[in-house]
């Protein structure tokens, strides 16, 4: 593995930002988000698979103070927005909630265990059961945690989904990202963020501002990609869950808890998360690189993806795993 070790900042870069855009784009070279060290060393460079040719690349590095990985260099936080393109899947309109979420895979035995009930919307209530989904996307789980009784509030960069979830779910929900003005301090008794951390490019100070929001004993359920798990061991750069350049920030267990102690919260429990559908397109992603494994490549079938997922759960190196914190 390649190692670089940057002491200092480097200074604004302008690359393409699409194949049929004439126009360039601002990125930044960036301290860790966690401690601002800058010393760091590379992990990964992979394509944004998303952008048509030629796809730009962008690199993963290691903080070597605190271990958190992150992209650098980055788009600029005022033109990140154009690497979410208009089919960007979290910003489709999803289907019908089914009447009994999570009634697939009953089958029994512990290698076909479910792996979180915090993602099947089973979460005991907390005060007043006021909730803020931060990256609400188009409301799936605001709207599963809405039919269990919660007074659920959206909160998305995107007025797209923001305007879905407003007129056909009916549910409250606003455009923008933290610090918003219409949210008062203590206002919301669990604030939940499904796959959003890594996307906003000062992760730490949005856990300040969740923890504002928070009323005493209020809780934070922060659901993250895991880098440290086997899927990016096998698959690397064409892992799934990096998703760069929309992934800034790239957390393993350890990390997310360091950030949230920073933060001001007090780790309370984890749950492990597998996804085999991340594996088959990890798949994917890897034979439009080149060639793949015969291996690897039974990975895009259902039932190996599924067994392989599952082991890596058992393991306690799935592809994402969910943290619930009280604010101390």
């Amino acid at each position: 593995m390649s190692r670089l070790i940057s002491r200092e900042p480097g200074p604004s870069l302008r690359r393409p930002a699409r194949a049929d855009d004439n126009s360039r784009i601002d990125l930044e070279s960036t301290d860790c988000p966690l401690c601002g060290s800058n010393l760091r060393s590379i992990v990964v460079a992979a394509s944004d698979w998303d952008a048509p040719l030629p796809r730009p690349c962008f690199s993963v590095v290691r903080c070597l103070d605190c271990d958190l990985c992150y992209t650098n260099p980055r788009p600029v936080a005022s033109e990140i927005g154009r690497f979410y393109y208009d089919d960007y899947a979290p910003h489709q309109p999803t289907a019908a909630l089914p009447k009994n979420p999570g009634a697939r895979n009953k089958r029994r035995g512990i290698i076909f265990k479910k792996q979180s009930n915090w993602e099947r919307g089973e979460i005991d209530p907390v005060g007043q059961c006021r909730l803020l989904d931060f990256g609400c996307g188009t409301g799936l789980f605001l709207q599963r945690m809405h039919n269990r009784g919660w007074q659920a509030v959206g909160l998305d960069c995107s007025e797209k989904v923001v305007r879905y979830v407003r007129d056909e779910l009916k549910l409250p929900a606003f455009a923008g990202t933290l610090p918003h003005p219409v949210f008062p301090p203590g206002s919301f008794d669990l604030v939940t963020l499904w796959h959003a951390l890594e996307h906003v490019h000062r992760p730490l100070e949005v856990l300040g501002e969740v923890r504002k929001l928070l009323a005493p004993g209020g809780k934070v359920l922060v659901a993250v990609p895991n880098i440290d798990g086997i899927a990016f061991r096998l698959f690397g750069s064409a892992w799934f869950g990096l998703e760069l350049p929309r992934h800034l920030t790239h957390f393993t267990p350890a990390t997310l808890k360091k950030m949230l102690d920073r933060a001001g919260f007090q780790f309370e429990t984890m749950q492990m998360a597998r996804h085999s559908y991340w594996l088959r397109q990890s798949v994917q992603l890897a034979s439009r690189r080149g060639a793949i494994s015969p291996l690897l490549g039974l990975l895009k079938f259902r039932l190996p993806s599924s067994v392989v997922s599952r082991c890596c759960l058992l393991a306690d190196r799935p592809d994402s795993f969910v943290v619930m914190a009280r604010k101390a």
